[in-house]
Order: C-alpha cells, then structure tokens, then sequence
C-alpha cells in the first residue's frame, strides 16, 4: 500500500470516529422521573369515567436543539428524537373524578380488555418533533407538532398530536400532551364495565392525557453544566 493511501485511510478513520464521538456528545439521554402519570377518559350510557397510572417509565434520546433548560433558544424546525415511554397495564386504576379508587370490577374488566397477559405495556415510541412555537417568556413551554407509534393490546398505531415541553428545576423536563383516539383503533371492544354488579358499555372515543416527567443522569447533568 501506498503511503500516502495508508496516511489517507487513517485520517478518513479518525475523521468518521470524530464525528461519530460528536453525534454521542450532542445526544443527550433523558431517564423517566417520578411525577409522570397518564390519565385516560371516556364516557358510557350511564356516566363518564377515568383512569389514571401515576408510573410512565422509558428513555429519550434528543439531540441539541431540544429545550432542557429554561428559556434555551431552539431553532425552528424538526428536532431528533428517539426512545420510549412505557406504562404498566396493570398500573392503570379507574378513579373518581377527585382520584380516589373507584371499582377493583373495572379494574379487572379493564385490564382484560387490553390483554394484560399477552401484553403488559402500553408503549409509545416518539419519533419527531418540530417546533411549533417558543415560549412567551422563560418560564412557559415550548409547544410542538410530534409524531410516534402507541402500542396498544399489541396493535401499533402512528399518531400526531400537539405536545408541550417544559424544562423544570434539577435539570428535568416534563413533555405534556393530549391524544384523542378510539379503542376500535386498537382492535378492542369498548370495556364493560361492571361496578356493583351493574353491566353497561362504554363509548368508543376515549381520550389520553399525559404527563412524562424526565431528567439526565445525575453524572450527564454535572458534566453538561460544567
């Protein structure tokens, strides 16, 4: 091999690692917080009803031009991101309208209908984010246009919804959204319910309303303020 081919190879070898190694430093890796939660609402011949989970567990990656910090100035445009928040089927509880448990029968009825046994999660993978608009002042939300796949009993549907992203204190970041859709969407059958020995059908529009709390490790945070 010629020496200036041989000369030309490693440069080209460490010019690919450099840009690989600043792709990761520029990715930063959010882990699920506590104060998540995801509220579903519906309604039925007799009355409304809600249930709520207070654990959404996943990761996201996002790349730099993602709003981690107070009154950050993002760029218009479409912004990387890549991860997954997860909710336990069985997390999900039916609750009155001030929170308290309602009924462990629509809890059963519930979790029977979205096939617990065969798929314990709700998954939602985000796969773009585009600016919608900055905040109007420091301590507002950035509002986006997003895109991403929920898995719901097994049956993965693309969906877009309006999302806010609000940087807190101790470097986490709560992403807040409002998803309209129908349990026919998924292939199920609206849930009967049946509180009290009473058995009555849901309607087939339900909506889910969700807050995912999350922040860098402890050790990213340190070293990105540094």
């Amino acid at each position: 091999m010629k020496t200036g081919t041989f000369i030309a190879g490693i440069i080209g070898i460490y010019l690919v690692s450099g840009m690989s190694l600043q792709s990761a430093e520029e990715t930063t890796k959010l882990h699920a917080r506590s104060g998540s939660k995801m509220r579903i609402e519906g309604t039925s011949i007799i009355h409304d009803w809600q249930v709520e989970s207070k654990i959404i567990g996943g990761t996201l990656d996002v790349g730099p031009n993602f709003p981690i910090t107070p009154g950050q100035d993002v760029k218009p445009g479409k912004i990387d991101v890549h991860g997954v928040a997860r909710i336990s089927v069985r997390s999900l509880q039916s609750v009155e309208k001030n929170g308290s448990h309602y009924s462990d029968t629509m809890d059963d009825s519930m979790w029977k209908k979205l096939k617990l046994k065969e798929f314990p999660n709700i998954f939602y993978y985000p796969s773009e984010l585009s600016l919608k608009e900055p905040p109007k002042s420091k301590d507002a939300p950035y509002l986006f246009d997003s895109k991403g796949d929920v898995v719901v009993a097994g049956v993965t549907n693309t969906v877009s919804m309006p999302v806010s992203v609000l940087p807190m204190a101790d470097n986490k970041v709560k992403i807040s959204g409002t998803l309209n859709t129908k349990f026919s969407n998924f292939k199920i059958e609206p849930v009967y319910l049946v509180p009290g020995g009473t058995t009555f059908k849901t309607a087939d529009e339900v909506k889910l309303i969700w807050d995912w709390v999350l922040a860098p490790n402890k050790s990213a945070a340190a070293s990105a303020s540094k």
